[in-house]
Order: C-alpha cells, then structure tokens, then sequence
C-alpha cells in the first residue's frame, strides 16, 4: 500500500514539474518591437498548410531533471563508464540550461566558468568519434539549447532613441554586441555539431529540429550582434542541406521575412545573411525552373532593389539575381525590366550600385533575352550618360569596356547608335568632368569603327534634331518680343 501511494505521488510531482517547464520564460518567442509577431509557419509551394511538428520532450523522467538547474562542478565525460555517460550528458546538458547574469562582472563569476567549460566538454563530445547521442540526450541537449538562444532581443537603436528609423544610416550604427556571447558561441557551436554531426540520423533529429524550431531560428536574424547572425547563416544553410524535408518550408519563411521587411519593419538587420543562404539555394536549383522560383523572383527578390538601404545588402542581392539568370537565360529580360521598373531617381550612390549589378546581368545575358529589352534599358543607360555625378555618367561608360556587353550592343547597333548618340554629343559638348568627357569620345569612336555608314546617318540626324531646337528657341524668342513690344504699347 506504502509503494502505491508513493508511486502515485511521484507521478504527480512529475506532471507538475512538466506543467512548470512549460510556461518557462527561457520557451518564449524572439520578440522585439520592430517584428511583432514571431515568423510562423508559411503555406506551402504546392498549397496545403503545414502544421508545425510537435515540441521535442522537455526533460528526462529522472529526478535529477525535477528541480531548477544549479552550475556545480560534475565529473568528465571521458572519466566515467560509457555506461554511465549517456546520465551524465543529460545532467551537463540540464545544467547548462541555467542563466549567468552578464551585467556585471563581479556577479557568478565561479558560475559562468563552470558553464563555460561544460559547454566546451560537450562540444568536444559531440566531435570526438565517442560521441553517441541517443534519442533522450538530443532531446535534452535541444531543450538546454533552445533555452540559451531562444530570448527576447534588446530593442533596437532607434527604438531607445525614439529617432526615425529613416534617419538612421545602417552602415554608420555601432553593431550591438551581445554580453553573454562567450556562452552563446558555444551554445551555438553546439547546436552546429548536432546538426552537422554523421552520427545524428534525420529521421530522429527531426522530432527536434522541427518546423517551430527553424521559425525562431529566423526570428533570430533581427539580432544586431553579426557575429550571431553569422552562426545562424552557417546553422540555417547546413539544416537546409541536411533536411530535405525542411527546405520548403525554409523558402517560404526566408521569402515572409523579405515582405515584412519591404512592407512594415523596413529594418534590414539580417536581410544579407538570409540572401546568403538563399545564393546557395538558388544555385541548387534545378533547370528547368519551377513556376514557385520564378514567382518569388518577380515577388521578393526584385523588390529589395527599392530599399534605401539596400547599400548593406546589396552585393549578395546581386549574387542572387546573377543566379537566376545563370540558371534560366529566359529570366534576363524579367531581371533587367525590374532593375528599370526600381531604378534611382535621385539617389545616385544607389545608382552606381543599379548600374554595377547591370553589367553582372548582362554579362550572363542571351543576345535573344538582350533584344527583348534593348529599347528602354538604352533610353535609361542614355540618361546616366549625360547624369550631373559624374561617377554615374563614368560607370555608365564603363559597360562599353565589357567585350561581351560589347558584342551585344554590335549585334543590336541599329536600334542603340540613335538612342545613346544624343547623349556622347552632349557629354562632348558640355559635361563638365574630363574624365566622362575623354571615355565618351571612346564610346564614340568606336561606333564609329563598328558602322560608319549608322554613325554619319546618326550625327546627320543629331544636327537637324539640333536646328530645328535652335529655330523653335528663335521662334520663342520672337514671339516673347512681340508680346512685350505689344504690352509697351497698351501700357503707353
């Protein structure tokens, strides 16, 4: 009678140790007020919902798991039977679940060191050859996990300034760097390891690397510590490769992150790193590409170009968009057209960007995809041409010392020569940098040697569009002296 009633009581105590480690604060969502709700799980390609996989175990049924986890000095790994190791991992693990306070340095100081050189042990472990993990110590090792990354991110600059995160410059912000980091790395390098380990069988993993585990995972890309953002990228792209059955979902998640980026935070925190990973996806692509790739192009990627800051991430957006082409010839005209569709007005550091991811498209360009956009990406090329910066006008010019760029242009010299004449007479007329004056006399010559007969043609037309300016200026002219000589006499 005694053994039943102590049975019963332990299964009680166990419920309601579980209940506790439920609504643990270390289990909420990443939140900040610049992303108000955590990234859920997004709709697939092919339309059914996917619900997110259940939360791994929270932890063993043992009683050393039933109470808070406090940092004490426990015996090594590699000291103990291999019998005895699997209990031991697990009470490390469960161990390390337990926060320092990094606020100050003088607080735990003993505390931190003991976490620290744990979390070393089990890195260690993980890597030797010695290291097996069976389903139970996974389960506790992505709970100890889960609770050291898992957190609520300081709110960002502007939001403690109260300053407009318009008027902030993204490249002149002093990085936040987060104070507990010496714990996190290894945290991270843990989590790392598991993932990348040959021992870990996906099929087992996936009951903790689950769906809700890789959607807070990409919450954590609005950390303003690069060097967490860093893992995270190296963390992401690994379970993507490893995961087959993740990657859908991890599209589509990436691609949700891009929206609310364009359309509500405009915080671009992250947005490199994410286009990272995804270059890497896009050149694993197969050809020929499916409708969903082409539609998150046109819907995602392309639109990044109208950011103002789009300084921070430009050069992997480039990477990406040079993929798709890469991939898909047939995609060049689509790339080009939104390229024009986001061009600059009046912002021309962006405009040396725009006209530097232009030569990389076009230098993977087909001439069959070139003719499609021939017109209007010239009457643009021709206005960077005559640009007051002189730095747009000069990388403008540029693109004519591209031989295969120059092998397009050839091909379609009929209908480019009356588009860009207009501007290289004006450039030599009047622009006032001698640089752009000296390399439109070399665009020029060398229309001239591709087709003398199109160049006379077109310098005969630019003279007579030229007098038939001057004879409406004269016109006006006159017309104004009429109407003042009139006005004089009504007046007298």
């Amino acid at each position: 009678m005694f053994n039943k009633i102590k049975k019963l009581s332990q299964k009680k105590f166990n419920k309601s140790d579980q209940h506790n480690q439920d609504n643990n604060p270390t289990n909420t969502n990443v939140v900040r007020s610049s992303r108000a709700t955590p990234t859920t799980a997004s709709p697939l390609p092919n339309g059914e919902s996917q619900t997110p996989a259940p939360s791994p175990s929270q932890t063993p049924n043992h009683p050393m798991f039933t109470s808070t986890p406090t940092l004490e000095v426990l015996p090594l790994l590699k000291d103990v039977s291999s019998s005895d190791r699997p209990l031991l991992f697990m009470k490390k693990a469960h161990m390390c679940s337990c926060q320092c306070d990094f606020s100050d340095t003088l607080i735990m100081p003993r505390e931190k060191e003991i976490k620290r050189q744990t979390l070393l042990e089990l890195v260690d472990f993980l890597h030797s050859s010695s290291g097996k993990v069976n389903e139970t110590m996974q389960s506790e090792l992505i709970r100890m996990v889960s609770a050291n990354i898992f957190r609520s991110l300081p709110p960002a600059h502007y939001e403690n300034t109260g300053a407009p995160p318009e008027g902030n410059d993204p490249e002149e912000e002093e990085p936040y760097l987060e104070p507990w980091w010496p714990h996190l790395q290894l945290v991270y390098e843990l989590l790392l390891r598991y993932v990348v380990s040959s021992e870990i069988e996906p099929k087992t993993a996936k009951k903790f690397i689950n769906h809700t585990f890789v959607s807070r995972l990409l919450d954590l890309f609005d950390s303003e510590d690069p060097r967490e953002r860093e893992y995270l990228k190296t963390v992401l792209h690994r379970i993507y490769g490893k995961f087959i059955f993740h990657r859908p979902f991890i599209r589509c998640s990436v691609y949700n992150i891009f929206y609310k980026f364009l359309y509500e935070t405009e915080r671009c925190i992250g947005i490199g790193e994410l286009l990272e990973i995804l270059g890497s996806v896009i050149n694993g692509f197969t050809v020929p590409m499916r409708e969903e790739h082409r539609l998150y192009l046109v819907k995602a990627i392309l639109p990044l170009h109208k950011s103002k800051s789009i300084s921070v991430y430009h050069q992997q957006l480039s990477y990406c968009v040079v993929q798709f082409v890469e991939k898909d010839y047939k995609l060049a005209d689509t790339v080009i057209r939104g390229l024009l569709k986001y061009w600059p007005l009046t912002n021309c550091n962006k405009e040396v960007l725009f006209l530097g991811e232009l030569e990389e498209v076009l230098d993977v360009t087909e001439p069959s995809e070139f003719q499609h956009c021939v017109v209007p990406l010239f009457t643009q090329i021709g206005k960077c041409l005559n640009s007051a910066h002189f730095q747009v006008a000069e990388r403008a010019l540029f693109l004519w010392n591209n031989e295969h760029i120059v092998g397009l242009i050839a091909e379609n010299k009929d209908v480019i020569f009356p588009i860009i004449f207009e501007a290289l007479e004006k450039n030599m007329k009047g622009h006032w940098n001698q640089a752009v004056h000296g390399l439109s006399e070399n665009v020029r010559r060398m229309f001239m040697e591709m087709d003398n007969d199109l160049f006379e043609e077109c310098e005969k037309q630019y003279q007579e569009n030229e007098a038939k300016t001057w004879e409406l200026l004269e016109q006006r002219e006159m017309t104004w002296k009429r109407l003042e000589e009139a006005a004089s006499l009504v007046a007298n």
